[in-house]
């Protein structure tokens, strides 16, 4: 018998609520990045890709990616970083 719920699988992106991982002093206070991702390699690629973002902190990204708290979307939307609030 043939499970048709399983040929309808897609994967569920989710909002990502991360702590920025740029340390003291050159963050004085931290800061939060808001996205949207299918996985946590997805969020990874979308941060350290970030012309924003400083890279010589690459190796500090994963490590809050999966600290994050992730809340599942129940609709379709573009991988994409939504806000990024850092000092």
């Amino acid at each position: 018998m043939v499970n048709y719920s399983l040929l309808n699988l897609r994967m569920t992106k989710s909002v990502y609520i991360i702590d920025y991982w740029v340390p003291f002093p050159q963050s004085e206070y931290g800061g939060v990045v808001t996205l949207i991702a299918e996985d946590d390699n997805e969020a990874f690629e979308l941060c350290a890709n970030e012309e924003g973002f400083p890279k010589e902190y690459v190796a500090e990204i994963m490590m809050n990616i999966v600290k994050a708290q992730k809340l599942p979307l129940a609709e379709e939307y573009d991988s994409a970083i939504i806000d990024a609030f850092t000092t």
